[in-house]
């Protein structure tokens, strides 16, 4: 009988110790209990400031959290004043990023300090291959066209290459002038808020070239305003761009791409980057979200949060090696 009762008063325990734990890990796990903000490093209409906006829209409507969202911009410095403030934001859990490779290339090329090392990555959500775009009344019908005009002038033309020197549109405009042998010291490049600037700076005339994600150019292509040239994917897009040739078309190997990816600030609990995993996993599992990603004319590419770390350590040994050739890399070492 007292074995019984021992056994009885043991098995209790054990019950009573696991109600315990799940009860305090419930209690443990992290949600949001304020607004949610989503920064991004450019001005309203950058393809990030879009994105964002779509992101924000998507969590509200379909309900994947229970705190209300907010698009913050803080734009200039090529990103570098929205990562300085995230990099204030210590262990917060309710303040995020949307990027770009200009995390990694601000650090290359000592424009910042900070690295994806001084965040905490939490999900890539896509990719968007550079895209080469004129005035629809420019002399410049064709990619051809374009790299002739390099070989011959390098000087002659002007391009808009993003918020940053060493941006993803920088590094296609180089490909392609050392491509056809171009001295890549005359380009001229002009960077600007974002890439909605550039934009409306080659609609007015003052630029020839805008080299951006094709998603900031689509509505005015459509309206006559202007016309792609080529894209520096690897092979032709779809949908709204399958008309459009790459480089490698052109004999010209030159593929660069812009990502966008969110982090958080450093510091981030493991509990605050599992909920962020969780959220993130099913956004872009909503049918909603690939219409939104094909309409943005952005490939789909999920990485969670380990994933997306993964891949920052290896773009950034790539982008370092590519920035070194073109004499823009001062912290080519991680």
């Amino acid at each position: 009988m007292k074995s019984l009762n021992t056994s009885f008063a043991t098995g209790a325990l054990a019950i009573c110790t696991i109600i315990a734990t799940a009860a305090a890990s419930a209690a443990s796990a992290w949600k949001p209990d304020q607004r949610v903000e989503f920064v991004v490093g450019g001005s309203a209409g950058t393809s990030s400031d879009v994105l964002a906006r779509r992101i924000q829209l998507l969590l509200s409507e379909k309900r994947l959290l229970d705190a209300s969202v907010a698009v913050v911009n803080k734009a200039g410095g090529g990103g570098t004043v929205a990562l300085a403030y995230i990099n204030q934001q210590t262990g917060n859990g309710h303040t995020m990023m949307v990027t770009s490779p200009t995390l990694l290339t601000n650090h290359i090329n000592g424009r910042s300090q900070l690295n994806y090392t001084d965040v905490t990555p939490l999900a890539q959500l896509g990719r968007e291959s550079v895209a080469f775009s004129v005035r629809s009344d420019s002399p410049l019908k064709s990619a051809r066209d374009l790299a002739e005009r390099l070989k011959a002038d390098p000087g002659s033309l002007t391009f808009s290459i993003g918020s940053a020197a060493g941006s993803h549109g920088h590094i296609a405009v180089a490909q392609v002038a050392r491509a056809v042998g171009a001295d890549l010291k005359r380009l001229k490049v002009v960077t600007f808020g974002g890439s909605a600037e550039g934009v409306m700076a080659l609609l007015g005339g003052h630029i020839d070239v805008v080299a951006s994600p094709a998603s900031v150019m689509l509505e005015h292509v459509k309206a006559g305003r202007a016309r792609f040239l080529a894209m520096a994917a690897e092979k032709r897009q779809s949908g709204e761009l399958a008309s459009v040739p790459t480089w490698r078309e052109a004999g010209i190997n030159a593929v660069a791409s812009s990502w966008h990816s969110v982090v958080g600030p450093r510091g981030l609990s493991e509990d605050q980057v599992r909920y962020w995993d969780d959220v993130f996993g099913k956004l872009v599992a909503l049918p909603e979200w690939r219409q939104e990603m094909e309409a943005s004319l952005i490939e789909p590419t999920y990485f969670n949060s380990r994933d997306t770390r993964k891949l920052m350590e290896m773009e950034y040994a790539a982008l370092a090696a590519t920035l070194t050739d073109l004499g823009l890399a001062k912290n080519p070492a991680k």
